[in-house]
């Protein structure tokens, strides 16, 4: 990457880190009325309307992308699985999300969202049998200890552990799985990050549509359509799509690395935010727990750099 494309990277992670910092607000900020399932299949919705013309016009400048490939039955079948796959999970992972910061609120559940990290130190230490050093196994059970602080509601007591935490912790436990197994697919076949990004909010809004039809027996009842034509759906569904492709540009420009360090303190906003917009008191303990959970994700940060270049 050249020097001069640094800056438009750190001012594009500048952007990711409003926009995750914002959405737990906006999401909160739904009507009363209009239960989380539906609410995350309208958000859906509105993610597909923006993606479609950005996919649609990719196609038109000849990127083709998968179109151009030529798969064996075999592979295509393999490639078509993993999509509906990682579509569903994508699809609940937002379920959990919007019920994730309604229920826990949106503090909390900003820094549940956080424990993402953990669940890549589980998945490559199980998977790709990667060693971790005594920093890193240090700094990561540091940051379960403060999640599980943070989870009891500042008691450390088991029995004051928040179911709806747990939830919340569901969203980053499915992006890691989601993610592995898209970065393997990405590496295997020509498609494009805006095709994966469309399919992915395309089939994340049918699964749910299919989960509240199960649910409810009306996926397009009334509540469905009031959820869509709510004005808080379109903005949640722009955030939640722009944050995908902004982050995408972002580590085009700079280093992954880089880019995870500058959104990393993303829920101080979400928590500087939730007291006036959403009249959210905030408890000491969520700030303390908030501090340990940002030192620990730039200790493993800088922990993995520096075991990279030795």
């Amino acid at each position: 990457m050249s020097q001069s494309s640094v800056p438009k990277g750190i001012a594009l992670a500048l952007v990711s880190l409003v926009l995750l910092g914002t959405m737990p607000v906006i999401a909160n900020s739904r009507p009363a009325g209009v239960s989380a399932l539906s609410f995350a299949l309208a958000l859906s919705v509105w993610q597909a309307v923006f993606a479609a013309p950005v996919f649609a016009l990719e196609l038109r400048a000849g990127q083709r992308g998968i179109f151009s490939a030529v798969l064996p039955r075999r592979a295509a079948i393999r490639m078509g699985l993993i999509a509906v796959l990682t579509g569903a999970m994508f699809g609940l992972s937002t379920y959990l999300y919007v019920l994730g910061v309604e229920k826990a609120g949106a503090t909390n559940a900003a820094i549940a969202i956080q424990a993402y990290p953990l669940f890549a130190i589980l998945w490559e230490s199980l998977f790709l049998k990667r060693r971790k050093t005594a920093p890193e196994l240090a700094l990561t059970l540091l940051l379960i200890a403060t999640l599980y602080y943070l989870g009891s509601g500042g008691t450390g007591r088991l029995t004051g552990l928040s179911v709806w935490f747990l939830v919340s912790l569901g969203v980053p436990f499915l992006w890691s799985v989601a993610h592995v197994i898209i970065k393997e697919e990405l590496g295997r076949t020509p498609v494009t990050p805006v095709q994966v990004t469309f399919f992915r909010v395309v089939l994340s809004a049918l699964f749910l549509a299919a989960l509240l039809f199960g649910t409810t027996g009306r996926p397009m009842g009334a509540e469905l359509i009031a959820a869509v034509l709510q004005p808080v759906s379109v903005l949640m569904g722009l955030a939640y799509y722009l944050e995908l492709i902004v982050w995408f540009y972002a580590v085009r420009h700079i280093d992954v690395s880089l880019a995870s360090s500058i959104t990393t303190p993303w829920p101080a906003l979400t928590m500087a935010l939730a007291v006036p917009v959403l009249g959210d008191r905030i408890e000491a303990y969520q700030i303390g727990a908030l501090v340990v959970v940002v030192l620990c994700i730039y200790g493993l940060t800088w922990a993995s750099l520096r075991k990279a270049n030795a």
